[in-house]
């Protein structure tokens, strides 16, 4: 789950995830900083609230809360595409499904803004190609109100099976030097 980072001064920095999905979360990240700065932009991190004119009144820590209950909440499930099993997770029409049964959205539009937010800010994760594709910005909506567009919550134990998310081949480097900072990385 290692990655490596090369800056401008040839100088490698790597990185280490605790699981494949956590790396592949900042590999993404990480690219959508470079495609910014490469085009000319200032890079800077709006706040999600702001930039889409969340209500206030809006919680969305304690919305992610209510939607993990076990009881009244968004059900976990085990789904299958592509030849890949996704364990823990479930859909994009689920959650605005959900959304709308527990009335914190009018409607479904409110729904994919709500969700978009909650994505953005790492109270949902992206699981399969369709709505890693939107989140990154690929799609008209960072979040996918599709029956085939897969998310977990990042603490919920999502692991994908058959998951050769290694497609992007990694090459196997041998780790020389000794290590400047060790720490943990936090996604805020």
């Amino acid at each position: 789950f290692v990655f490596k980072l090369t800056a401008a001064k040839q100088q490698d920095h790597f990185f280490q995830a605790a699981y494949l999905e956590e790396r592949d979360a900042w590999v993404r990240d990480i690219k959508k900083i470079i495609r910014c700065l490469d085009g000319g932009q200032r890079f800077a991190r709006k706040s999600t609230r702001k930039s889409i004119r969340l209500p206030e009144t809006i919680n969305l820590s304690a919305l992610y809360l209510s939607m993990k209950d076990p009881e009244k909440g968004i059900k976990e499930l085990k789904l299958e595409k592509d030849k890949k099993v996704f364990n823990h997770c479930f859909t994009g029409t689920c959650v605005i499904d959900w959304l709308v049964s527990s009335n914190s959205i009018r409607n479904r539009k409110e729904g994919l803004m709500l969700a978009s937010s909650l994505l953005s800010e790492g109270y949902l994760q992206p699981a399969g190609d369709t709505s890693k594709t939107a989140a990154e910005g690929l799609s008209d909506t960072p979040f996918l109100d599709l029956s085939d567009a897969y998310y977990y919550f990042p603490d919920s134990g999502f692991f994908c099976e058959g998951n050769s998310s290694d497609d992007d081949v990694v090459l196997r480097e041998e780790f020389r030097g000794t290590i400047v900072k060790q720490g943990c990385l936090l996604k805020q």
